[in-house]
């Protein structure tokens, strides 16, 4: 599916010889606490284990659309951190027929992000508001991506003499069937790093999961595989109150198969969750965000299993050039499975205040800082102490064309 719309993207870059070409470079400075991250292997929950200057995000995007209703996006990302430095983070081609009646329709089809999130609404699946993202979408950029279609109705409110607008979502795809590993070892954690297409995500080598005698799987997951053939889905249903309120549910299910297992060792997880995100702008400047996350996921015959839940809210003001937001987040995974010695608890909360300045259309400077308390049961079988302080300052300097 991914290579027939990457290949289609390229043939109608190459008729319309009208690319929209836009990307974005971000430089920062970071000053973090020293507990390793699973990037390096470890188990802490933030990106960076060291002090000193790294290449945040870098991506080009390529975009067209047609008079007859066809568009393409094309993503392609550089990251220094990781497995997998230069990939493809997002590939669609879109279908909006003009209409004037009540109730229209668009589809997509590729490898894109349902739209559940209204923290990540910046171009390439960005915040506009911090840098370090949420629990919620930091694990949604992980290990989420839906190769496949979806369809959409939709009534704009001004079609109807209403202030509401609606919209409701449906998708059939496949792949991403080992989604739900990664919380499950290593639990939440909080960046802003998206996996690629072909992207291997890497956790500490915890013995309880490595070991022959014990669950014997590798300490990395590839989210993007088909595993078992299953077809997954999601519904979601968006509600808009002029553009002042905005509500969003999600229900999602990869109807994987946890019995499926690769020659690699890696398993499809039943993996399942209910999103609601909410955004209400008291004026211009001023708006409120929350999003919650519940679900539950499961690997063998209940070798693992997890329910898991998120949240944050967050305040944002912007006053001139001048964006200010403050977020909390609260996450915990529980577990319920076969295995005492293979310990999948974790929870955490974390702050984030963050202040980005425009300096013009092309420039941008800010400055984040991060706290978060975090537990992981499983760390003790590395002989680490289950609960660590994490914190992490950022100095950020953007450009974007």
């Amino acid at each position: 599916m991914l290579k027939w719309a990457i290949v289609s993207l390229l043939v109608f870059s190459v008729k319309s010889f009208a690319v929209d070409i836009s990307g974005l470079i971000q430089l920062n400075y970071v000053k973090a606490s020293d507990h390793a991250s699973w990037l390096d292997e470890g188990t802490g929950i933030l990106a960076y284990s060291k002090d000193g200057v790294n290449v945040q995000q870098a991506f080009v995007e390529l975009s067209d659309s047609f008079s007859n209703g066809l568009s393409y996006n094309l993503v392609a990302n550089y990251y220094q951190l990781g497995e997998q430095n230069l990939g493809i983070s997002q590939a669609q081609i879109s279908y909006k027929p003009l209409s004037r009646s009540k109730l229209r329709w668009r589809g997509r089809v590729g490898f894109f992000y349902p739209k559940l999130s209204l923290e990540n609404v910046d171009t390439g699946w960005l915040s506009p508001f911090t840098y370090t993202q949420s629990a919620v979408n930091s694990w949604i950029g992980e290990e989420l991506r839906t190769p496949g279609l979806e369809l959409t109705l939709y009534s704009p409110g001004r079609s109807r003499n209403s202030p509401i607008s609606f919209e409701l979502h449906g998708s059939l795809f496949k792949a991403n069937d080992p989604l739900g590993t990664i919380i499950s070892w290593r639990g939440f954690a909080m960046h802003d790093r998206q996996s690629l297409n072909n992207d291997r995500i890497p956790f500490a080598a915890y013995p309880s999961v490595i070991a022959e005698d014990r669950i014997f799987h590798p300490n990395y997951v590839e989210p993007y595989h088909e595993l078992d053939g299953n077809i997954g889905f999601y519904l979601g249903a968006h509600i808009d109150y002029y553009k002042q309120s905005t509500l969003r549910y999600y229900y999602y299910d990869n109807q994987g198969d946890p019995l499926a297992v690769s020659d690699e060792r890696l398993y499809a997880w039943r993996t399942n969750f209910h999103s609601l995100a909410l955004q209400h702008k008291f004026d211009g400047r001023t708006r409120i965000l929350a999003q919650w996350l519940s679900g539950s996921s499961v690997m063998g015959t209940r070798f693992v299993y997890i329910d898991f839940d998120a949240w944050y809210m967050m305040l944002s003001h912007k006053y001139k050039n001048h964006r200010v937001s403050l977020r909390f987040d609260k996450f915990k995974v529980r577990e319920d499975d076969v295995f005492e010695w293979d310990q999948n608890n974790s929870d955490g909360h974390g702050f984030t205040l963050a202040w980005r300045y425009d300096l013009n259309k092309n420039w941008q400077i800010g400055l984040e800082q991060h706290l978060n308390e975090n537990s992981a049961d499983i760390r003790a079988t590395l002989g680490e102490n289950i609960q660590v302080d994490q914190q992490q300052s950022l100095a950020v300097l953007q450009y974007r064309w």
